[in-house]
């Protein structure tokens, strides 16, 4: 809400507005991400200078990660943090964009013109913050509208400029692809742009990996959810990391993506497809299982036709009779090789599961099975029914072919801005 409500709050002045502070916040809407640089443009994510002359503006997919801009010419300015005193701006579109890069890298000061003098003079002027801070601000629109603007934060104050090991802190940020289901990096995945926030007395946006330089003090490093709601994390998504001078510190967030594993349902094993894949083998396991009927009594199909009938008439009344239809599908997907036993698949509340709720399959159906066979008759007010509810609905979500951990990423987008 605060960003937002710093971006009004910029619009309001270059409009000649007055927002009340309560007043409901615009959500921005360009793509593209920008960020500060030195005269080079190897340090992508410097953000603390010694001096403004030596910020350079920058931004596009030409960043690790980073979404491209739209192409076409921008205005630029330079504002207090919080938007609100704008201390140099242009005069004109100057910072030209194509295939979604800045055509080349902009000096600040050479490009702006100082809110002091009228915009006659080049520069910008000094911000009033105390901790040296700056705000910088892209648009196609002169007045730089919240929906229609990007923005990056910086600082310049004496010793800015230092290596990191003299007064300055590195924090890298990486995000890795967790395909054991393990919070541990350790699967060899990087995903490269991951939204992700670092903030203390203003808000950095950055596309992992990222390697910032930035003043020694305490921020809250934050991943974004995507839009997509396949993807889950393995690690906390917010953390609270302290940078003395000269620290290099790293923080790593997990992410794995849900979908399908070529599970099969009860209706595909009660059709004719699945007739056709059910043989002697197939009904020689079902007899082995520890199946129940509907009263709780043990079922032991002599053939198809009353294992269709079985399975069709699975009903939760009795849990243990839902949790054996599911089983029992969930062992003909694996049997006719349609699902790999050693397949991941979400299963919160059950006992196979990892401390992120994770199990393989095969791990899965042995423990279904094992308490079918304790507890046949899972009625309402059973202590019994909970737990069989949750391995039931483990199975069902695999068979529905929901569930499965997938090995490398999935697609994702992040909402703007």
């Amino acid at each position: 809400m605060r960003k937002i409500l710093f971006t009004l709050l910029a619009l309001a002045f270059a409009i000649g507005l007055t927002i009340p502070m309560a007043m409901p916040a615009l959500a921005a809407g360009i793509t593209g991400a920008i960020w500060t640089t030195n005269s080079t443009g190897t340090v992508v994510n410097q953000n603390i200078y010694g001096d403004k002359g030596d910020v350079y503006l920058n931004g596009g997919p030409t960043h690790s990660g980073a979404p491209g801009l739209p192409n076409g010419y921008y205005y630029v300015q330079v504002t207090n943090p919080n938007g609100d005193t704008v201390l140099g701006k242009s005069i004109a579109a100057v910072a030209q964009v194509s295939g979604g890069n800045f055509f080349q890298l902009y000096q600040l000061v050479d490009i702006l013109y100082t809110s002091s003098s009228g915009f006659t003079i080049k520069g910008y002027d000094d911000t009033t913050n105390q901790g040296g801070e700056y705000r910088v601000w892209v648009s196609q629109n002169s007045a730089f509208p919240a929906n229609e603007s990007k923005t990056d934060n910086f600082k310049v104050k004496e010793g800015g400029g230092a290596n990191p090991g003299e007064i300055n802190s590195k924090l890298n940020v990486i995000k890795f692809y967790d395909a054991n289901a393990n919070g541990i990096n350790d699967d060899g995945q990087l995903i490269t742009g991951w939204k992700i926030s670092i903030e203390d007395s203003i808000d950095y946006i950055r596309y992992t990996p990222v390697l910032i330089v930035i003043d020694p003090d305490t921020y809250i490093v934050s991943e974004f959810l995507p839009v997509e709601t396949c993807w889950m994390p393995t690690t906390n998504t917010s953390v609270s990391i302290t940078l003395a001078k000269g620290d290099e510190k790293t923080v790593e967030f997990g992410n794995l993506c849900l979908g399908a594993g070529g599970g099969l349902t009860l209706g595909f094993w009660s059709n004719k497809n699945g007739q056709a894949l059910f043989g002697s083998d197939d009904l020689a396991l079902m007899v082995s299982l520890n199946l129940r009927n509907a009263n709780g009594s043990n079922f032991d199909p002599g053939h198809y036709s009353a294992f269709r009938t079985w399975l069709l008439g699975a009903k939760a009344t009795n849990m243990a009779y839902m949790l054996s239809a599911q089983l029992a599908a969930m062992e003909l997907n694996v049997l006719n090789g349609k699902v790999n036993g050693n397949a991941l698949v979400y299963a919160p509340g059950t006992t196979s599961a990892n401390p992120l709720g994770f199990a393989t399959v095969n791990a899965l159906m042995a423990e279904a099975n094992a308490e079918l066979g304790l507890h046949g008759s899972t009625l309402s007010g059973s202590p019994y029914r909970a737990y069989q509810e949750a391995l039931k609905d483990a199975l069902d979500n695999a068979n529905n072919n929901k569930t499965f951990v997938q090995p490398t990423p999935c697609s994702f987008t992040f909402s703007p801005p």
